[in-house]
């Protein structure tokens, strides 16, 4: 990782954060932005970890699809890559309703090496 050099390093050490944490999503399970931020040491830079987000959209290696917004819908249709993002989810196994949400509470990933889930902070 980066040394507390400056504020270039910091921000490639948080894109390297958010990468690595997006890696490990399993199929079938979902992240938020806002917990994708807090969990890569950023909290409150959900809108930050959806911009490292959005380099990825659309193609690449990564299952950038499984990274959603805190009420469980898709955030991606403005970018052109909404029904792409949700048609993926859908072929892991992720039902939304007719208002277009997940349920978090069901599909929401949490690494094994975090404790629990904060109370609703996402």
């Amino acid at each position: 990782m980066a040394s507390e050099a400056g504020a270039g390093e910091a921000q490639g050490t948080f894109r390297e954060r958010v990468l690595a944490l997006v890696a490990r999503i399993p199929p079938g399970r979902v992240m938020t932005y806002g917990q994708l931020a807090l969990l890569a040491g950023q909290p409150g830079a959900a809108r930050q970890a959806g911009y490292v987000l959005n380099t990825l959209a659309g193609g690449g290696e990564l299952p950038w699809q499984r990274v959603i917004n805190a009420q469980g819908r898709v955030s991606t249709h403005k970018l052109g890559f909404g029904d792409m993002q949700e048609r993926l989810l859908e072929a892991e196994g992720v039902t939304f309703d007719a208002s277009g949400r997940c349920d978090l509470a069901r599909l929401q990933w949490w690494p094994a090496e975090e404790d629990a889930p904060p109370e609703r902070l996402l």
